[in-house]
């Protein structure tokens, strides 16, 4: 019966576990890719239809890439973009920008 348990406890929690993203380097990456759309701290998009990165959940931003990457999500410039991201850097990216203040929502 404890065996059982054990078991089920891990497979409860398997599924949160997340590979962190290291915002340091999500900051250089996005500098190099992402600021001339979004703007350095993704807050400040340039064009109307560039959503604001800053304050999203950083498991969207990942999901977001990562369906830009496989097709699921369309956009020329994304697609060209994440093509050339690692799920690594993928992370980093999303920590970044996780990370910054935004305009969206309340800060606490």
């Amino acid at each position: 019966m404890t065996r059982v348990l054990i078991v089920a406890m891990a497979l409860a929690f398997s599924g949160t576990a997340q590979a962190a993203g290291n915002a340091a380097a999500g900051k250089t990456k996005a500098a190099q890719m992402c600021a001339a759309c979004h703007g350095p701290e993704g807050n400040k998009p340039t064009a109307p239809e560039n959503p604001i990165l800053a304050g999203q959940h950083q498991d969207y931003l990942v999901k977001a890439l990562k369906d830009y990457k496989a097709g699921k999500r369309n956009n020329a410039i994304m697609k060209g973009f994440s093509a050339t991201l690692s799920v690594q850097d993928m992370e980093d990216l999303a920590a970044w920008f996780a990370s910054q203040k935004s305009s969206l929502h309340f800060q606490r």
